[in-house]
């Protein structure tokens, strides 16, 4: 056998192990999204896979994300088989929570650290090296020594149970990554680009904005994806700063809540989690591009 059939080979082999392991780890979520498909007797009764086997009998419908959503009530035949409890769920005021939450603290974070990467990267300072240690060393506190006190300092405050609390917290505890991971992509730009700029009379702010800003855009994405994901799916600080108002409760806190209400209802349940699923997969997918490009930001120089 020569060797480029046995690269040929190789290669396959390599391709079919990635399907398999990719099959496999895509089987749980197929199940989630059939599972919220079907009736409240067809899950409890036959699993998820017969839907496959006997299509003609599958019942398939949407009534489990008009209950989640709260929009049952617009449908008088759904209106009269749903019970009292099941009328307060309303994941669409959750979902809209939690992109009010989610937006900002992806986007303050992105601001503030673009402005402190490129400080650290190209302007000479009294204590850059320090205060850029000080920066990096943050990334190994826990963020849970801090939620306490800080607490306490939104009650004096005022701040605990609003969104602007919320926002300052998720800034703060994505500050350090940010500031991270853009300096590594802004310091890494090439020299000659931002000297010519420097030479032609432009000022920092109109080489960051017109230079450093689109051609971070790599960076930006990856931490954008991650401070995302990271926010989206945030329990623990919710809990803390916004409490149990119902007017602020973001969707984490209301599938927490169907998850103790509602712990045997799996239709609504598998409803509730790719509902959940649906806006970060949307956002990973239209990001993902930039997102090997923006990890392997400044690992590599010459």
């Amino acid at each position: 056998m020569t060797f480029k059939k046995k690269n040929l080979l190789s290669k396959a082999l390599i391709y079919i192990v990635l399907l398999v392991i990719a099959g496999i780890w895509t089987i749980p979520t197929l199940g989630l999204l059939v599972s919220s498909f079907r009736p409240a007797d067809d899950v409890t009764s036959t699993g998820w896979w017969t839907v496959f086997r006997d299509p003609a009998q599958a019942h398939l419908t949407m009534d489990n994300y008009r209950i989640v959503l709260g929009t049952a009530g617009n449908n008088p035949r759904l209106k009269k088989t749903i019970s009292r409890g099941e009328e307060n769920i309303d994941l669409g005021t959750a979902v809209l929570n939690s992109l009010t939450v989610t937006i900002p603290a992806t986007l303050i974070p992105i601001l503030i650290a673009a402005f402190a990467a490129y400080g650290f990267a190209w302007i000479r300072f009294p204590g850059r090296k320090f205060f850029f240690i000080g920066v990096v060393a943050l990334l190994v506190v826990p963020l849970q020594i801090a939620l306490i006190p800080i607490l306490k300092d939104y009650i004096t405050l005022h701040l605990n149970g609003t969104f602007l609390g919320i926002w300052l917290a998720h800034t703060g505890f994505g500050l350090p990554l940010a500031v991270y991971l853009l300096y590594t992509y802004v310091s890494a730009l090439p020299r000659d680009i931002l000297e010519s700029a420097f030479i032609d009379g432009a000022s920092h702010f109109t080489i960051f904005m017109r230079l450093v800003l689109p051609l971070s855009l790599p960076a930006i994405a990856a931490f954008a994806i991650f401070q995302f994901l990271w926010v989206w799916n945030d329990l623990l600080v919710a809990l803390v700063f916004l409490g149990a108002n119902p007017a602020v409760e973001v969707l984490t806190q209301r599938l927490l809540g169907m998850l103790g209400t509602f712990g045997t209802d799996w239709h609504l349940l598998t409803a509730g989690a790719f509902i959940s699923m649906i806006i970060p997969l949307t956002v990973f997918f239209s990001l993902q591009r930039y997102f090997v490009r923006g990890l392997l930001a400044g690992s590599v120089k010459g």
